[in-house]
């Protein structure tokens, strides 16, 4: 038996080594597409801008799709990179389809929410939707699975982050779309729930 449980043992640590090594590769793969989208974007004099979310125009639909990779400058993307880089990574740890699943449904809800609630004549882009979507999510999902670990990095990711998101739901600037990071906020809380791990069965002999 002693054996076996050893065996047990190095093959769940090399899944969850080789886990980190994904997520890892995921997120900057990511980070660094972002990158190469704002360099392509100055190269052609900003064409790409015209991608985002356009407030309540039919025809900008799409950009609720595009919109959570394109950026207004460098300056815009750096000051998504790392919240982006390390909360993806986190929230990847889980498993790299559920991660994809979340970060799906709350980039579609949050350019849904872009969409209807942005202030007329203005175009919507970048992934801090995504980031405060990915930070709801991580708030509330260790609570909702009554997992220890997911609790702490529930008052880490509080702890390290809060006052940046308080702050970034509050329409105290004109030139920041607070209604892209409140419905990610929120959409990302809602996925929490959605996607919570079933409590395991009890075996009774």
């Amino acid at each position: 038996m002693s054996g076996t449980s050893g065996t047990s043992g190095a093959v769940e640590d090399w899944s969850r080594t080789d886990r980190a090594k994904a997520a890892a590769k995921l997120m900057l793969g990511w980070v660094a597409l972002l990158w190469a989208l704002e360099v392509v974007d100055y190269a052609t004099g900003h064409a790409l801008d015209a991608y985002g979310i356009p407030a309540r125009d039919p025809g900008g639909l799409s950009g609720i799709l595009f919109a959570p990779f394109l950026h207004f400058g460098f300056g815009h993307v750096a000051a998504n990179s790392v919240p982006l880089l390390v909360l993806g990574f986190v929230t990847a740890l889980s498993g790299i389809r559920r991660f994809l699943a979340v970060c799906g449904l709350i980039i579609l809800a949050d350019g849904i929410g872009v969409w209807l609630t942005a202030w007329p004549n203005t175009m919507t882009a970048g992934a801090s939707g995504l980031v405060f979507g990915l930070f709801g999510y991580l708030l509330v999902r260790g609570f909702v699975e009554r997992n220890v670990l997911g609790i702490a990095v529930s008052l880490g990711v509080a702890a390290v982050w809060g006052t940046t998101i308080l702050v970034g739901i509050l329409p105290t600037d004109t030139t920041v779309s607070w209604q892209g990071h409140l419905c990610g906020l929120l959409a990302g809380i809602a996925t929490a729930l959605y996607h919570r791990r079933p409590a395991p069965r009890r075996q009774l002999t």
